[in-house]
Parts: structure tokens; sequence; C-alpha cells
């Protein structure tokens, strides 16, 4: 799994601005199945998403094609992580504890 860290390097204007293209591109990615849960930092200075176990390469292509990083409004820290105990509804997407 992933914990994908945004940090805006932009004004916020301009990413109000690509907002509404952001979150039709992380509605795709739910859509596909990539993602897991998504939203902004508090205090807003970027977002975090968690996204699925997948090759690093598959996601940082996915990545990629966000609007803020096609815009060059955010770049993107990724955390790896391998999840050794969740709550009973992410076993299913967990290998390390799916039964």
């Amino acid at each position: 799994m992933y914990v994908v860290l945004l940090h805006y390097t932009a004004p916020l204007e301009e990413i109000d601005y690509v907002l509404p293209d952001h979150a039709e591109w992380l509605a795709r990615q739910y859509e596909h199945g990539n993602f897991l849960a998504s939203g902004r930092r508090n205090p807003r200075t970027g977002g975090v998403i968690i996204a699925r176990p997948m090759l690093r390469g598959k996601l940082d292509a996915i990545l990629a094609t966000d609007p803020f990083a096609l815009n060059h409004l955010a770049t993107y820290e990724v955390i790896e992580f391998s999840a050794t105990r969740t709550a009973p509804e992410f076993s299913p997407v967990n290998e390390a504890v799916a039964h």
C-alpha cells in the first residue's frame, strides 16, 4: 500500500481553478480500483491519497496524469508500507492480512 502526500506548489487560487479536473481524475482512480481514500490536508497545504498495493511504477504513472501534476501545481511524496494489521474492512485489499 501507499500513502501519497501532495504538497501544493502554487497559490490556492490556482489550485482551486484546477480542482474540478483533479476531482474527476480522483473519481476515475476510484472507478479503476486504484485508490482507497483521499482528502485535503489540514491546514490546506496539499492532500493525502491512500493507494492500493500495486507496482510502484504503475502508481508513478497514475500520479503523473493528475491535473495538479500536469499543471505543475503539486509535488508528490510517496510512502510505501506493508500493513501488518488493519481494520476488518481493509483485509480484502491488504495482502498481508487477507484470508
